[in-house]
């Protein structure tokens, strides 16, 4: 039988009394897709799976994602790999939400811990159902209606992802694929409709009914805004934590404070449909 513990009173729940290592009843399923919307994140500790029991854990939500940057799993594509020592990571140090760069954002992220720092290294997640509702009703009035480009080539530029004869190709097709695309600046929840606040300093570029510096302006503030303590929580991984989230109504942080430490994450990205 499941059980959460929350974690704090805006977002967060640690799960009780499951096995990613083993079939997932039909139960169970349906409890952890309630409770994801319910604590918008949920933590699991001791959970030693492979990238394939991870990947078709995560198929059971929906389809998945391939990234087109990031390196993957040998023979599990579904799987990306987060390793800062084979790639730059410097970019998930800022609030983000996942893969906003297509129309259809994904709708939850299962990540799982391989290696992490003796100290260091944790994940920040802040929810945007209560950014939202942390606004002024003024705020959200110009707010609402609004809406935002998000673009690709923000967080993987060419300069540090496509800046060697073996990466220019595949970066070249990554920005041809995935063109800047227009959500809104506040996302309505498909399942509970519930507003959430849905830029991202990642990928947001400009709220497209604005003049540039008003745009600049209230982008910044919402940037900063998301970050307050009190919409987040924070998770200090152990090898072999799962992290699974609601990437509709959340960003997170991953605090790049363990310097030279090996840290390595492992990340199935479940589709989700297009924001409205």
């Amino acid at each position: 039988m499941l059980s959460f513990k929350r974690l704090t009173p805006a977002i967060g729940a640690e799960v009780l009394g499951i096995d990613f290592t083993q079939p997932i009843a039909w139960q169970e399923q349906q409890q952890l897709q309630e409770a994801l919307v319910t604590y918008q994140v949920l933590f699991v500790r001791n959970q030693p799976i492979t990238a394939e029991q991870q990947r078709d854990f995560a198929r059971s939500f929906g389809d998945l994602h391939l990234h087109p940057i990031y390196p993957k799993v040998p023979n599990v594509p579904e799987v990306l790999v987060l390793d800062n020592y084979q790639t730059d990571l410097t970019d998930n140090a800022i609030w983000h939400t996942d893969v906003t760069f297509i129309q259809t954002p994904p709708a939850a992220c299962i990540l799982s811990a391989k290696q992490v720092p003796e100290y260091g290294g944790d994940t920040l997640w802040s929810s945007g159902f209560a950014a939202w509702q942390g606004l002024s009703p003024q705020l959200r009035k110009l707010l609402e209606g609004l809406t935002a480009t998000h673009d690709f080539v923000q967080s993987f530029p060419k300069e540090r992802f496509g800046n060697t004869p073996e990466t220019a190709e595949q970066w070249e097709k990554a920005r041809l694929t995935n063109p800047p695309v227009i959500h809104p600046v506040i996302r309505t929840h498909p399942v509970t409709g519930l507003k959430a606040l849905f830029v991202n300093e990642s990928f947001t570029t400009v709220i497209n009914e604005l003049p540039k510096p008003e745009s600049d302006a209230i982008l910044a503030f919402l940037f900063k805004h998301i970050a307050r303590p009190e919409y987040t929580v924070r998770w200090h991984w152990q090898v072999n934590d799962i992290a699974f989230w609601d990437n509709r109504s959340t960003q997170h942080y991953a605090t790049n404070d363990y310097g030279k430490a090996h840290r390595i994450m492992q990340r199935a990205t479940i589709l989700g449909d297009k924001p409205y």
